[in-house]
């Protein structure tokens, strides 16, 4: 099965506390094949934006494959 998968960086307002750079988690995401996200919850940045991509990637992994339909009935076009 689909299982939605989002890498968020948190507390991204204490930049001078960081231990992960934003290009290593780029390249992780895009190693694990899913979207990356910087956020902070203090300073409430891309925190909207986050809970919409989670939707979206719900969305997403609720949609049967098209070559492997979940059910005879399914007809997907």
């Amino acid at each position: 099965p689909k299982v939605p998968v989002i890498l968020v960086g948190n507390k991204v307002d204490l930049e001078s506390e960081r231990e992960v750079s934003s290009n290593e988690g780029r390249a992780l995401a895009e190693e694990w094949g899913c979207p990356f996200m910087e956020t902070s919850a203090k300073s409430k940045t891309m925190v909207d934006e986050l809970f919409a991509e989670i939707v979206r990637q719900m969305n997403y992994a609720a949609q049967p494959d098209k070559d492997d339909p979940c059910c005879s009935a399914c007809n997907i076009q």
